[in-house]
């Protein structure tokens, strides 16, 4: 599929799974600082909306505006963090490596790089918006 042109009928057809859909104050600054820390792919950036790729996993970024009339807008606490309580887990990154680039994209680091017990190396950034995103390795 072609994210670039596809028609949003379609591409919301085309949806399976688990989706996921992340609210922002900022999209064009929230897709460059994923694509920059974590090497995802974004597509369709504008003010609204950009389509995120990591690996084969799809979702979605919308600015605040495009949830106008959804039920969710009401719920969304004034003053930041907004994501707190989610963890987004990317275990196809390198945390020492991301870790480097969040520092560099003005993330807040939770966890340094740090081997778990469970068997994974990971770390705990928080963007602007206050989602935890947590690059993870196999020890």
């Amino acid at each position: 599929m072609d994210f670039e042109t596809v028609s949003p009928e379609a591409f919301g057809a085309s949806l399976r799974g688990i989706g996921l859909n992340l609210l922002t104050r900022d999209v064009r600054r929230m897709a460059g600082q994923l694509s920059r820390v974590f090497g995802m792919t974004a597509h369709r950036v504008s003010e609204d909306f950009a389509i995120l790729c990591y690996g084969d996993q799809v979702f979605q970024l919308h600015s605040d505006a495009t949830y106008s009339a959804n039920p969710l807008l009401g719920l969304l606490p004034d003053n930041p963090p907004r994501g707190a309580g989610l963890e987004i887990r990317l275990y196809d990154s390198d945390p020492d490596t991301a870790h480097d680039r969040a520092e560099a994209e003005g993330f807040v680091v939770l966890q340094p790089p740090t081997d778990k017990p469970h068997g994974l190396r990971e770390c705990y950034l928080l963007c602007d918006d206050g989602y935890a995103w947590v690059p993870s390795r196999p020890l």
